[in-house]
């Protein structure tokens, strides 16, 4: 059984005032067998699509590649925006080498709940997926439950806006649609996202995502 570990620390800038969540990258981020057109660091999987919305939305000029200066574009945006990112999932093990989260088993989990407690200035995550299992939210409600901390709806309209006090702050998270390939069929199935694409047929599933997204990663 493949031990499949997080490659990455939480990357954190000290003006971050929101933090995108996910689970994992790739089990070849860890065992560090790349493809060509990844980037060494986190969401960095070509095949993802996290970066290429943000790119869109930013006209930031991203490479695609391994190379340093890709990695210091991200790092880039990210201190110029105050978004960090730290994952839910520490470790997990796996059956099957894959991508896939219902594929993990044994999670370990971060606690990302000490984490904001040494980042005061956090009030948002940004969750990169919703409460089906094994996703990003799911597991921090389960985090939650450690912590006997309770978690508000704000808005079911997607993406979901929930709410919790911690230490008397209140953080507001967001779950936004999954950044990545296979949440495409859902994102065609949206009435919004029909209604968009019959206004104009040239509008695509990067498109959608970068006007749903838009309002959290945007400048404090």
């Amino acid at each position: 059984m493949f031990h499949h570990t997080h490659p990455y620390p939480p990357y954190i800038p000290e003006n971050a005032t929101r933090l995108i969540v996910g689970t994992l990258p790739p089990p070849r981020f860890t065992t560090g067998e790349l493809k060509p057109g990844d980037v060494d660091f986190c969401y960095g999987s070509r095949d993802g699509q996290l970066w290429l919305v943000l790119d869109r939305m930013f006209d930031l000029n991203l490479k695609y590649e391994n190379t340093a200066e890709a990695i210091a574009q991200r790092e880039r945006f990210l201190h110029e925006y105050g978004i960090g990112i730290c994952d839910t999932v520490e470790s997990c093990r796996r059956e099957k080498i894959d991508a896939t989260d219902l594929g993990m088993s044994e999670v370990e989990l971060r606690d990302v709940i000490g984490i904001l407690r040494k980042h005061p200035k956090i009030d948002s995550l940004l969750f990169t997926g919703g409460n089906s299992k094994n996703g990003p939210e799911y597991f921090f409600r389960r985090l939650l439950k450690l912590y006997d901390l309770g978690f508000k709806v704000v808005s079911n309209d997607v993406p979901r806006i929930h709410q919790f006090v911690l230490d008397g702050r209140v953080i507001n998270t967001v779950s936004l649609t999954a950044p990545s390939g296979s949440a495409n069929r859902a994102v065609g199935s949206m009435e919004l996202y029909k209604r968009l694409k019959k206004q104009n047929p040239e509008f695509n599933t990067i498109d959608f995502r970068a006007l749903q997204y838009r309002q959290f990663f945007e400048k404090n």
